[in-house]
């Protein structure tokens, strides 16, 4: 009998996480497609991977939505993210700046922080940075299925923040996106498991 109540027990328990996971993937697939197209402060664009002196595929998207919502007058400024990676003699940042400025951005309208290596990382370093030049509010640039953990992010890093995906991706294919999609899940579950116990931590 014991064993029938615990068998049943299990049961619910992994159909309570299935279905935990199935929302939560759901959310963020729907949620790749919220674009909020508002005037804000400034755009803060993620990081992504620089080759040498020159912008990945996915970093030049991002840098390019960037530099649209600029030239649209959505955004004042510009707040570049990311650090060195390993053996990189430049910063992600660094690599973006320049690219945005060789696409006729005023350098006076970028801002970078060079010590960030994650999302959660960009987002506080940025943070920091428009604290100190006095912005408030911000759209934020990454790829359509990373807007829901980084919005999260955001949120709990305290910035008033607006998710604009990029509307051209290297993730384009099933083959590329499903891989994407699941990471993505995965890392989204495993925030929203461990904020409440470093927010505790925090206190």
């Amino acid at each position: 009998m014991k064993k029938k109540i615990i068998a049943k027990i299990v049961v619910v328990f992994a159909s309570l996480i299935v279905i935990c996971i199935a929302i939560c993937a759901y959310s963020i697939w729907s949620y790749s497609e919220v674009n909020q197209l508002v005037k804000a402060d400034a755009a803060i664009v993620l990081g992504a991977a620089a080759w040498e002196d020159e912008p990945s595929p996915v970093l030049r998207e991002r840098i390019n939505h960037a530099i649209w919502l600029y030239d649209n007058e959505y955004v004042d400024k510009i707040i570049f993210t990311g650090g060195k990676g390993d053996n990189s003699k430049y910063a992600e940042s660094e690599v973006a700046r320049d690219y945005a400025i060789e696409h006729h951005i005023p350098p006076g309208d970028i801002l970078i922080e060079i010590e960030s290596s994650i999302t959660e990382e960009n987002l506080r370093y940025a943070s920091e940075v428009a604290f100190e030049n006095h912005l408030h509010s911000f759209i934020i640039v990454s790829d359509p299925l990373h807007m829901k953990r980084a919005m999260l992010m955001a949120e709990n890093t305290g910035l008033e923040a607006y998710s604009s995906p990029t509307p051209s991706s290297m993730y384009q294919s099933l083959n590329s996106k499903i891989p994407f999609w699941i990471r993505e899940v995965f890392f989204y579950i495993g925030y929203l498991i461990s904020w409440p116990f470093r927010t505790l931590v925090a206190m």
